[in-house]
């Protein structure tokens, strides 16, 4: 790993390091922000605090373990207050720690001359060293080490210098100095085994290091008392044994971050979660595998007591308080131990002193809340009481199965019931497929019958993905109200935005409508239709799903003072073109020939790029190839876009939408209703004032005053417009343009416009008498034949 040279900042004489390196130099300084990091980046050195203390000391650890275990520190017996500490090599070679000019702490003791540099290498040591002198090393951490056997350092004694390498426990989690617990290596006698010590005296040994053979007949040593399987596999153990040193060391296998932690309750800890090399803790006065058997056991102890920790509250017992700030939590343990009225015992929160309980009279509330308790009890006391329990715990066991054979089995009817409920709707929602293609409300039900039995291109939603897409038919997510129920638009979990038609359930001319569109929606695609996705049948609910329109219908923009500019003259003329785009596909192009019937500018939906789609297929008739008009008793539509013939004879064919188109092309140039126009003299509709004015030779004033402002072209386009308007409103159907040759007259401005003759208009009262728009039925007798006239929306 290529590192960068560290950046060095002189200031007040003194020089600083400001950029992370791997060595300091006599003269450097490494302030309380800075660091040092190993060549190779695993290691880094440098101050650190610890929570709720304000204590600072100067340590090593692994750069990238985010727990930041400590491996090394300088000062755990002399805690740092001023934060203005550096860690610097005076002139005579010292390795020290200094504060206001001061030495807080002295790392190494011996003048030495030279070159002299501290180093932090790859393996975590930091070593003072002497450069000129064959980089001699002076001092080390790995021969000073605190809680942490990393792999490379010694346990054990070095002969020539008489210098012993011994791990000791922190105090407590808050406090790195010197605790109870120590760990060594005792090579006296060849017994070669690690041992630990509380407070001088043995704990815990780990048995004879003793070579064996793996699973793969590799020669490898483990410990006798050991009983870890990553003891030999995790690392490589080697004792060292010369006449310069007797010690025990180790490499590992694996590992992230390899080491061995020996922690203030007396467990040797590995660097990897949840994996320790020795579980010692509680060994104090029984047998475990290792723990060393107390000679001296007081009269009222036996090796059948041992410490339990638990999340519980003391309660009717007697309690002393302790809080000498020399007393670890061991030390709380053997104190409760020896006094043969102790129950058990709480570690403050700093982990000095203790809360010591007594009596004999007293119980333990376990709760989650509750802080560690460490309670004495005696293992044949938990035998016997496990005894009893287990009568209880078969109980609890066999109640629980027969709970568990409840669930299942209530689940598995809920669930038989559920496939039968969805296989049912599915027999109602084909029985209704059925039934409405057979309808007699159908003029060619026989064309589309077979096909619909088959099979068909419609989505079936479910009633839940809708009720979720409209949050449950929120007001909000309304946008109107039809003769056939309310609309919403909704968002399905894709994120596709659609419009829903529900189906009022007393509404018998929605019904019609919902059957109508749902046999028409495999047959018609067109770029100038609406698009219906599917639909919803769930019990009494019906829906249709179409694609949502953004910019809603056409009669908000155009019947609107404040939105009818947005149209200008281009965007009308191509709403006209796609109108009769749309209407010429139905009459000649579609695989069947459908009769709209209710041509109006409310069911003209607009994309967002204003392009007309023609939506609203309920009161839509098939015609079979060879039909080209047909009769009905019941007439359905809007008034002021139904042909006479069909209002008043109930007759209808393809010259039928030709009239509503005519109607819709005249309201768009001149932005006003047809039902709804009047002139204050002499009472007409629209198409009549539209006759009036082309007589009178002034047919541009019909336009929309927001046009006005258009060029010689458009006026001529606008007057050609209306001149084709007036043409497909002609009384006589048989007068009438078909939608082909209406596009063709739309298209090209070369062919001849014929003269009009006079359009059905009615002066006066209408022949109807229907007053109101919103009228909903009138009986009219036409001949011997009774005819009810609907308006439908």
């Amino acid at each position: 790993m290529i590192r960068s040279a560290p950046v060095i900042l002189y200031k007040g004489n003194k020089f600083y390091l400001t950029e992370a390196a791997a060595t300091i130099r006599v003269g450097d300084q490494l302030n309380i922000t800075s660091r040092l990091v190993s060549e190779d980046g695993n290691f880094t050195l440098g101050f650190f605090s610890i929570a709720e203390t304000n204590f600072s000391y100067l340590g090593i650890w692994y750069t990238n373990d985010d727990q930041v275990r400590k491996v090394w520190i300088a000062n755990r017996n002399q805690p740092i207050v001023d934060t203005s500490a550096t860690l610097t090599i005076d002139k005579t070679g010292k390795l020290m720690i200094t504060s206001a000019g001061k030495i807080v702490v002295n790392i190494s003791d011996q003048n030495h001359a030279g070159n002299i540099s501290a180093t932090l290498h790859d393996d975590g040591n930091f070593v003072l060293a002497d450069q000129s002198d064959n980089h001699r090393v002076l001092w080390q951490s790995f021969d000073n080490p605190t809680n942490v056997l990393l792999p490379g350092m010694k346990l054990g004694s070095n002969l020539t210098d008489a210098k012993n390498w011994t791990l000791t426990s922190w105090f407590s989690t808050q406090d790195p100095a010197p605790g109870a617990f120590s760990l060594s290596w005792d090579f006296f006698n060849e017994s070669n085994q690690l041992v630990i010590r509380r407070r001088g005296i043995d704990y815990w040994t780990s048995g004879q290091l003793m070579q064996s053979q793996d699973n793969q007949d590799k020669q490898v040593f483990e410990f006798m008392m050991v009983n870890n399987p990553f003891d030999a596999y995790q690392y490589n153990l080697s004792i060292g044994d010369d006449a310069e040193a007797r010690y025990f060391t180790y490499i590992p296998v694996n590992g992230r971050f390899p080491m061995w932690i020996l922690d203030y309750k007396g467990n040797i800890l590995t660097g990897e979660p949840s994996i320790n090399f020795a579980t010692t803790a509680f060994c104090l006065g029984y047998k475990n595998e290792g723990c060393v058997a107390n000679s001296g056991l007081p009269v009222c102890r036996s090796h059948d007591y041992r410490f339990e920790e638990k999340n519980a509250d003391f309660i009717n017992g007697k309690s002393t308080d302790d809080d000498n700030t020399n007393i670890s939590l061991s030390d709380c343990m053997q104190r409760c131990w020896d006094d043969c009225s102790c129950l058990g015992f709480i570690n403050h929160s700093d982990g000095k002193g203790c809360i010591m309980y007594f009596e004999t009279n007293y119980t333990i509330n376990d709760h989650p809340g509750a802080l560690s308790r460490y309670v004495l009890i005696s293992s044949k006391t938990s035998q016997d009481k496990k005894a009893k329990g287990s009568k209880w715990v078969w109980i609890v066991i066999a109640v629980g199965i027969s709970l568990v054979l409840l669930i299942l089995s209530s689940f598995c009817v809920w669930r038989m019931r559920k496939i039968r409920l969805q296989e049912e709707e599915k027999r109602k929602r084909d029985k209704y497929l059925q039934e409405l293609v057979a309808s007699d409300s159908f003029n060619n039900s026989d064309e589309v019958g077979g096909e619909r039995r088959e099979g068909h291109d419609l989505n079936f939603f479910s009633f839940g993905s809708i009720a979720a897409a409209t949050n449950d038919f929120s007001d909000v997510n309304k946008l109107g109200q039809g003769g056939f129920g309310p609309v919403y638009k909704g968002k399905l979990l894709d994120g596709k935005e659609i419009a829903i038609k529900r189906l009022a359930k007393t509404s018998g001319q929605g019904l019609i409508e919902f059957k109508n569109e749902l046999i028409l929606i495999a047959k018609l695609q067109h770029t100038n239709l609406v698009r219906v996705l599917g639909c919803c049948i769930h019990g009494e609910e019906k829906m249709l799903i179409y694609e949502y329109m953004p910019n809603k219908s056409l009669d908000y923009f155009l019947f609107d003072v404040n939105k009818r500019d947005i149209l200008d003259w281009q965007k009308r003329f191509n709403i006209i073109e796609g109108i009769g785009q749309g209407l010429l596909y139905l009459h000649k192009y579609s695989r069947m020939r459908v009769i709209h019937r209710d041509l109006k500018a409310s069911n003209v939906l607009l994309d967002e790029n204003m392009n007309p789609k023609i939506s609203d297929f309920g009161m839509a008739r098939i015609f079979k190839p060879n039909e080209t008009q047909a009769n009905t008793v019941k007439v359905v539509g809007t008034y002021g876009y139904m042909s006479p013939e069909y209002a008043m004879e109930g007759t209808f064919s393809v010259k039928s939408d030709v009239f509503s188109f005519g109607v819709l092309v005249l309201e768009i140039v001149s932005g006003r209703r047809n039902n709804s126009f009047y002139n204050i003299e002499r009472p007409l509709n629209l198409i009549g004032y539209a006759w009036e004015l082309w007589n009178g030779g002034h047919v541009s004033d019909l336009k929309d005053p927001t046009l006005e402002a258009y060029g010689i072209d458009v006026k001529k386009q606008l007057s050609r417009t209306i001149h084709i308007g007036l043409l497909c409103v002609q009384e006589s159907a048989d007068d009438r343009p078909d939608m082909s040759y209406v596009i063709s007259m739309l298209g090209n401005e070369t062919i001849a416009l014929p003269v009009p003759k006079q359009p059905a208009f009615f002066t006066g009262r209408s022949v109807l008498d229907l007053t109101s728009s919103e009228s909903k039925s009138k009986d009219i007798s036409v001949g011997d034949m009774s005819i009810t006239v609907m308006e439908a929306r």
